[in-house]
């Protein structure tokens, strides 16, 4: 069988390294793939928005099955444009994708059906956002309406920041496009959680939870980034939690999907924040989480191609999902000055260790240049994920094997998964 990945970063690693388990698999295409992707894939040079040429290299390769990983080429069609050529794919169609391409699309979907989330307001002029946000009460969260590589939210303390976040989003138009509407929030707070979960349009099954470290630097300070690393379980995502976000959250935005005459087929991500009042949706994605993923995968006992073919053919209510009982951490190995500006191309060594076989090095800014050399190429470099029965015990083995790489500027949080192992001491 002949499988095509969208995408070049630790997500599509993730999904080309599980969907590879299945027998059937001869050959998987990565378009474009990276560095480390290209000893488990053929890599094409195609990036991951080329909508035509994807479809063309797609229908030349007789391409049995697809998966659009990220949120770019899914909000431009990708799938749309597959499934006319007969190709099933995992991932769903530009009108569903909009829940995470328009942040207004999303809030005003979770207000009509009565979905938790938090208050906020809508603008399209900068000159009307300023004048709310002069009389709003801090911390005050703003968002760039469209696509910003998971970058285009600023929690405002005071009006000074506010002002600058507007005036970077809105008129230097930081973001471009997506920076012509913002949304601003009332600021929730309590354990942030991110549950992943596949739905066909009609069955929703969740996967196991997981919970990001966005900032920069250890103790959650620094600028945020687009995660430096994941623990998964999440510890605060009780059973009792879960049934009421299934009741309350889940199952109600399928639901309102479907009733938009958009529904929703492959992987939606929930983040969700438990507040005082109880769970609130913080932002929706239309795909795998980055570097949720590279938690969550590696605990799927069930084959992930098996449960992607269910969900494009609607059989997920009779296909079996099933994960680990045990835990992993995700360690995020980024190159020096990220999420600012970095140099590229810094030689990788990775050493052979007995503590990198305990583990799983997932590549995402990575390449190989004209000498076959693997050198760095992006922001976040490196995943370094390791399972275990305990938690405690999968943060140690991906903290050992982390030792194991270097390249020059490196850098790494040393707390991935503090704050979950604290919440489980207490």
């Amino acid at each position: 069988m002949k499988v095509m990945v969208i995408g070049g970063g630790g997500r599509e690693h993730a999904i080309v390294k599980a969907i590879k388990k299945n027998p059937k698999v001869k050959t998987i295409y990565a378009l474009p793939g990276n560095g480390g992707i290209a000893a488990d894939a053929v890599c094409v040079p195609i990036g991951a928005k080329e909508i035509d040429k994807i479809a063309a290299f797609a229908k030349e390769q007789a391409v049995e099955f697809a998966v659009v990983a990220p949120d770019d080429p899914l909000a431009m069609g990708a799938v749309d444009r597959l499934h006319a050529l007969g190709i099933p794919c995992f991932g769903p169609d530009a009108k569903a994708a909009e829940i995470e391409s328009s942040k207004v699309f999303a809030k005003t979907l979770m207000k009509r059906y009565g979905i938790p989330t938090a208050a906020y307001e809508v603008f399209s002029e900068a000159e009307a956002a300023l004048a709310y946000l002069k009389k709003a009460s801090y911390p005050a969260v703003i968002k760039a309406d469209g696509l910003a590589l998971g970058k285009g939210v600023v929690i405002a303390q005071n009006y000074g920041e506010a002002e600058a976040a507007i005036d970077s989003i809105m008129c230097a138009r930081k973001f471009g496009a997506s920076g012509s509407r913002v949304v601003v929030e009332e600021f929730l707070s309590g354990p942030e959680v991110s549950v992943l979960a596949f739905t066909d349009g009609k069955t929703l099954v969740p996967m196991v939870s997981s919970m990001d470290h966005k900032r920069a630097l250890d103790g959650d300070l620094g600028p945020n980034t687009g995660g430096m690393g994941t623990v998964a379980p999440n510890p605060y995502y009780t059973k009792k939690i879960a049934d009421v976000c299934m009741e309350t959250i889940f199952l109600p935005t399928i639901r309102a999907m479907a009733a938009e005459g958009r529904p929703f087929r492959g992987c939606l991500y929930f983040g969700l924040m438990l507040t005082a009042g109880g769970p609130k949706v913080i932002e929706y994605n239309c795909r795998f989480g980055d570097p949720e993923t590279q938690v969550v995968l590696p605990l799927l006992k069930s084959d992930l191609l098996t449960v992607m073919q269910a969900v494009e053919e609607g059989r997920l209510a009779e296909t079996e999902v099933e994960f680990e009982a045990g835990a992993a951490c995700c360690v995020v190995i980024a190159s020096g000055g990220y999420p600012g500006s970095y140099a590229g191309g810094k030689a990788i060594s990775i050493a052979d260790t007995p503590a990198l076989r305990e583990a799983t090095v997932y590549h995402a800014g990575t390449k190989l240049d004209g000498a076959g050399t693997l050198v760095t190429s992006g922001g976040r470099v490196l995943g370094v994920t390791a399972a275990a029965p305990s938690l405690a015990e999968a943060v140690a083995r991906a903290y050992r094997a982390a030792e194991a790489v270097s390249f020059e500027g490196a850098y790494y949080r040393k707390d991935i998964g503090a704050r979950a192992l604290a919440a489980h001491a207490g």
